[in-house]
């Protein structure tokens, strides 16, 4: 804060659409990040827009207690329908954090239901980012973002994922030994499928999830996959775990849900999840939101899978992925630039220097980068990409064109 509030320049944006923010100066930019991953079909799609109209007109908020309106049961059903296989049961909440929280507490309450109240303690990967909530915190691995919080977070073992080449069945192997270690203490394994968002779009092999899915099965644990950020077609697929084949017990989406319309959330789970909590009153999952499956989000959540299919978002987008991968290919030669890599909708970069998430060469880039007419707000010294999945073809390039001049010029080549 001391920084920003001396030396804070804000983007002050008025509007926007399509694949660009426009600022109050009347200055256009091309979003990058499609707004921190969530706007999947770009800004303003028309309709979106025009479902978020007709649902405000006749019902724009009732609690889900002891009331049901069809918004939030249909999309419950259409969730249903395109989720991994056994994905039977949605509950809804507001952003991506707290979808990782409810399923935190689900599988805390799940095995207290069992017998098991000393399954307390998660099991993540190192550099795992999974929310800004108290619990969510907890099974963080950006040391800056769990640092001052120490001491009053959930155990969690943290554990290395395979990103180097090899590493595969050492990673694998750690994960089995604490399993075995610690069965009897371990409510859940909670993974970001195929790439860690936050810690600088790192990739790595989706038979790490297949072997987490059989470790889990095993030992007897549920596994729970953050699809907040690479679901939707980020990586391809609609969810990322599909690069592996597989399906988790637990299922967090949120960002692509309503395309980046409004906050919220959705954590699936399977018959056996949800069976645990019939019985007695007290067995029930006590933790209501307010705007729990809301009207509005709702029904734009459900024009988002109709357009993903009536568009056909999924199938266009590869083409645009390819050009991507081949833009990232191509920076690898450039100065400064230490290694590069693409999947499906997302590009990044790793820049010389120091790393970690306060490193300061990416900004270099992004001041490159907003001067052109691109908001790039980078992760430390990665700098990267994730446009909206349906980005025109030549808003793609020149965006792609923009990045390649501006780690060029960072770098004191322009």
């Amino acid at each position: 804060m001391q920084e920003w509030r001396e030396r804070g320049d804000p983007l002050v944006i008025e509007r926007t659409f399509g694949s660009r923010l426009f600022d109050a100066d009347g200055r256009s930019y091309l979003d990058a990040n499609a707004s921190w991953w969530s706007s999947s079909l770009g800004h303003g799609h028309p309709r979106l827009v025009a479902a978020l109209r007709r649902q405000a007109e006749s019902l724009c908020h009732t609690p889900l207690a002891g009331i049901a309106h069809a918004p939030a049961a249909e999309l419950a059903e259409a969730l249903c329908r395109v989720a991994p296989a056994g994905l039977e049961h949605v509950f809804f909440s507001d952003d991506g954090s707290t979808a990782v929280e409810v399923a935190m507490k689900l599988a805390l309450q799940f095995w207290a239901q069992q017998g098991r109240p000393e399954r307390r303690a998660f099991v993540a990967l190192e550099g795992a980012f999974h929310g800004e909530t108290l619990g969510a915190t907890a099974l963080g691995g950006v040391e800056v973002f769990r640092r001052p919080f120490e001491g009053a977070l959930l155990e969690c073992h943290h554990l290395p994922p395979p990103l180097e080449p090899g590493s595969l069945d050492r990673c694998v192997d750690a994960l089995e030994r604490t399993l075995a270690r610690d069965t009897r203490r371990i409510a859940a394994v909670v993974l970001e499928p195929v790439v860690q968002g936050a810690a600088g779009m790192r990739l790595y092999d989706p038979a790490y999830l297949r072997a987490a899915r059989e470790l889990c099965d095993r030992y007897d644990v549920l596994l729970v996959f953050d699809e907040v950020m690479s679901g939707y077609g980020r990586t391809g697929p609609l969810w990322a775990c599909a690069h592996a084949g597989i399906a988790p017990d637990v299922l967090c989406t949120a960002k692509g849900l309503t395309a980046g319309i409004l906050p919220m959330a959705a954590t699936l789970t399977t018959r056996r999840v949800f069976e645990g909590f019939l019985g007695d009153p007290e067995r029930a999952f006590y933790y209501g939101h307010t705007f729990c499956g809301n009207p509005l989000g709702a029904a734009v959540a459900l024009e988002v899978l109709r357009v993903f299919e009536d568009e056909h978002v999924l199938e266009r987008a590869k083409p645009k992925a390819l050009r991507i991968a081949r833009a990232f290919a191509a920076m690898a030669a450039l100065p400064g630039v230490t290694s590069v890599r693409s999947l499906g909708m997302i590009g990044a970069l790793d820049l010389a220097g120091d790393a970690g998430y306060l490193a300061r060469a990416g900004w270099r880039v992004y001041a490159e980068a907003r001067a052109r007419g691109a908001y790039l707000r980078p992760l430390g010294n990665v700098v990267y990409v994730t446009p909206s999945l349906n980005i025109p073809d030549a808003d793609l390039d020149r965006l792609l064109a923009i990045v390649h001049e501006s780690v060029t010029a960072a770098a004191g080549g322009a």
